[in-house]
């Protein structure tokens, strides 16, 4: 199971949950692959024992996969987020 940090309202938050959708639909591996999806603000407790600063944030365990990088557009975050959901495989 992958965790997720993310936080309402945030755009890159909304591409990634676009691109985890579309990744599982296209590919039965990753349809396996469970994520637990967690609003920073609401689980700031949670949050506060990983390290990342920014969201969505993606995490096997305690191991980082991917931290969102304001500059990533949606291409860039699929991407990340194909990354993310191999390593879970």
């Amino acid at each position: 199971m992958l965790t997720v940090f993310y936080m309402n309202g945030c755009p890159y938050c909304s591409m990634a949950r676009k691109a985890v959708d579309e990744l599982q639909r296209e590919n039965s591996a990753f349809a396996g692959v469970q994520l637990k999806w967690i609003e920073e603000r609401t689980n700031a407790a949670l949050a506060a024992q990983y390290d990342y600063y920014y969201v969505p944030s993606v995490f096997d365990g305690t191991k980082k996969l991917y931290e969102a990088d304001p500059s990533q557009d949606y291409e860039s975050v699929k991407a990340s987020m194909r990354q993310a959901l191999e390593a879970a495989c």
